[in-house]
């Protein structure tokens, strides 16, 4: 990936993140994860702004995607 691409996708993805808060926690119903094609439900964590984040595997949506962290107690946020 070239330079320019990580920094505009660095800028357009910071414009939508940097300031926003997590107000809900939840992990995808079994009906949803299915209408998303998924076979596992991810988490979804839910913005200030009523916009919602979910980890997928890829970047064409084929299946929900596991999360790492840097919390000694929670170092994966698991698939379900």
């Amino acid at each position: 990936m070239s330079n320019t691409t990580r920094i505009r996708w660095t800028e357009a993805v910071a414009g939508k993140l940097v300031g926003r808060t997590i107000k809900q926690v939840s992990y995808l119903t079994e009906d949803q994860a299915q209408d998303m094609g998924f076979n596992r439900a991810a988490v979804v964590l839910l913005l200030d702004d009523d916009n919602w984040l979910i980890p997928s595997c890829d970047d064409e949506g084929n299946d929900a995607g596991a999360l790492f962290t840097s919390y000694d107690d929670l170092p994966t946020i698991p698939v379900i």
